[in-house]
């Protein structure tokens, strides 16, 4: 876990359309816009700020369905396509037209939509322990499914995984993060899960993180679909836990290798959570891939 200080932020509330999205900004710099995974929020990447507000104004937004963040009612609404549409127009509110862009699990699936919908935004794209949505779900193996369970679990008909996740969050949510990857709570910095536990009590949270599952296999396999034909055309980093589950039964840089036109990948050390485990080698390879493409 990082030793550095924590770095100031201000934490605003954008208004787009008719719902809000919640977010922190800090530092100086080129953009660089940070999206959270389930079951966190923005705070995960408070560690990582210190070794990137130098050299960036970087900012650390809830995803809708998440944190602070309007809690939409539709599992449609939790689309990654909807999500990155609210991260675009988060980005034309603060005057960025072009950005720099890095997401972490669900943040990475949406990080992974916005550049197939809107590259012209888009200068460069992290995508952080994930494979490819389509990949995932077209090739999964009894091992991928046994250990990314959650992903059919979450998506079974209202309101069963979210009367049985209501029961008892703490203990849900907590496997979550033990059971993705190599982990225990001790990686977890004591104010993150604080933040993580208040992310979890929020109204609607749980409905809509079930609904951001449903909408994985009902919508977003559909669109990926559509685009197989397509690659990437932003310069993208793909980093990925060397401990982790994807990484003991796939190939990551492997399943993006046909998807993006020019890739850096690289392992970092931890499981699935490897920001929360190693924060400053997390932000080193962040900072160092995103400065190589600043204008």
């Amino acid at each position: 876990m990082s030793t550095q200080p924590p770095t100031p932020t201000e934490t605003r509330a954008a208004e787009i359309g008719d719902h809000t999205i919640t977010y922190d900004i800090a530092g100086n710099g080129p953009p660089l816009l940070l999206l959270h995974g389930y079951p966190q929020c923005r705070a995960l990447w408070r560690p990582l700020l210190p070794h990137l507000t130098d050299a960036f104004t970087v900012i650390a937004a809830d995803l809708r369905g998440y944190g602070d963040s309007w809690m939409p009612d539709s599992m449609e609404a939790m689309s990654f396509r909807n999500m990155g549409s609210d991260m675009l127009a988060l980005m034309t509110t603060l005057d960025f037209e072009r950005f720099h862009l890095a997401g972490h699990d669900r943040g990475a699936r949406v990080s992974h939509r916005m550049a197939l919908d809107a590259p012209g935004r888009l200068a460069s794209v992290s995508l952080l322990d994930i494979v490819p949505t389509h990949h995932l779900l077209s090739h999964c193996t009894q091992e991928v499914a046994r250990a990314y369970y959650h992903w059919f679990f979450l998506a079974q008909p209202a309101p069963f995984p979210e009367t049985l996740i209501g029961h008892d969050p703490e203990t849900y949510f907590e496997r979550c993060l033990l059971g993705f990857g190599k982990a225990q709570l001790s990686d977890f910095a004591p104010e993150l899960l604080a933040e993580y536990r208040r992310a979890w009590a929020q109204s609607g949270a749980i409905r809509a993180g079930c609904n951001d599952y449903r909408a994985a296999i009902e919508i977003d396999f559909h669109h990926d679909a559509a685009d197989l034909g397509r690659k990437v055309a932003v310069p993208t980093q793909v980093l990925y836990g060397a401990e982790g589950a994807m990484a003991r039964l796939m190939d990551v840089p492997a399943t993006w290798a046909d998807r993006l036109e020019r890739m850096e990948a690289q392992a970092i050390a931890g499981g699935h959570f490897f920001p929360d485990q190693s924060p400053a080698e997390t932000a080193a390879a962040l900072r160092a891939f995103h400065l190589r493409h600043v204008a």
